[in-house]
């Protein structure tokens, strides 16, 4: 009798202990689910990780107010210049994973660094941040000054050979998206010397008064080449621009290259997904919104949204493209 009431009690006991743990863990799946429901609730911070007035933080102050209306709580643009966009994108990793820490990223600071700096990068691209979606692109552009002789890309590349030393051509800082479009073209053929400039403006001042002879930059590019300043050869886009509909491609030309800027949110790992699809489907209003999709436009973006898993994908490719184009180009890496 004894035995059996002591075996009733345990069981009760036991029984208990059980619907409690349920209970509190039920309780703890609705709590991060309301949580998530409520989100935001307060003001949200997004680093921007390039100075004011760069591609990135245009872009950023085009989306925001669409942004901020859509989630109900305003978004501060912080500006983190530094090292192509790693002194920005590292304050993310540490953050909160309750997204109100943000970050811009874009080509340098979520990919190419991971080509350029294979051994000392503070972050992995991949595993310490979540993707929420693909804002824009920016595509390259390959224009000569009006000296230059050759009319597409591929009397450019016979031209460059003819040459002794090679054609100079101007670009951003090594490593840069446009930089390391001038190492593609040489793997096609070209008979190339880089130029790289800290200030692109003074790069598109020398190759204007036709000190250099090739510059690679963006779609900025373009009143220079409708001017007649300066002679468009190719657009290193998957497909022709809005801005430049006359330029054709690099692959249309026969030559498979496609060396595209691009620009995405990013927030910490393990973004919950609920705060993660309400981010991203604000970014999406703002970036199908047509009086921002022209304003990204007049400022020489491609809008192009990408969800989260797509977005992931695609950064996957990009980091595979550049560590390519970096090993085969034999392109100086920091150890």
């Amino acid at each position: 009798m004894q035995h059996g009431a002591y075996g009733r009690r345990r069981f009760i006991r036991d029984h208990g202990r059980v619907a409690l743990a349920a209970m509190l863990a039920q309780s703890a799946g609705v709590g991060a689910a309301w949580a998530q429901s409520d989100y935001p609730n307060r003001t949200i911070r997004m680093i921007v990780p390039f100075g004011a007035g760069s591609a990135t933080d245009i872009l950023t102050r085009h989306i925001e107010p669409s942004m901020s209306h859509t989630l109900g709580q305003k978004i501060v643009i912080d500006n983190r210049a530094g090292a192509n966009g790693i002194t920005g994108a590292q304050l993310v990793k540490p953050a909160a994973a309750d997204g109100y820490t943000l970050c811009m990223g874009s080509t340098s600071s979520h990919s190419i660094v991971a080509a350029m700096r294979p051994n000392s990068m503070p972050y992995d691209i991949q595993a310490d941040f979540s993707a929420i979606g693909l804002a824009a692109k920016s595509a390259n552009l390959i224009a000569v000054h009006p000296s230059v002789p050759a009319k597409n890309l591929r009397e450019l590349i016979e031209y460059s050979k003819t040459q002794p030393q090679g054609l100079s051509f101007a670009s951003s800082p090594v490593g840069s998206s446009n930089n390391l479009a001038g190492e593609m073209l040489r793997l096609q053929g070209a008979k190339l010397v880089s130029v790289p400039y800290n200030n692109i403006s003074q790069g598109v001042t020398d190759v204007l008064a036709g000190h250099v002879p090739i510059l690679i930059y963006t779609v900025a590019l373009l009143p220079y080449v409708r001017e007649g300043r300066l002679r468009g050869i190719a657009t290193l886009s998957e497909r022709r621009l809005t801005q430049a509909p006359d330029l054709p491609t690099a692959t249309e030309q026969g030559i498979p290259m496609v060396a595209t800027a691009w620009f995405g949110m990013f927030g910490p790992a393990k973004l919950p997904a609920g705060v993660r699809d309400k981010l991203s489907s604000a970014l999406r209003h703002a970036i199908d919104d047509q009086g921002v999709k022209q304003k990204l436009i007049e400022a020489g973006l491609e809008p192009e949204y990408l969800a989260p898993a797509q977005f992931e994908t695609f950064i996957a490719r990009d980091i595979a493209l550049w560590k390519d184009v970096v090993q085969r180009a034999g392109v100086k890496t920091e150890s």
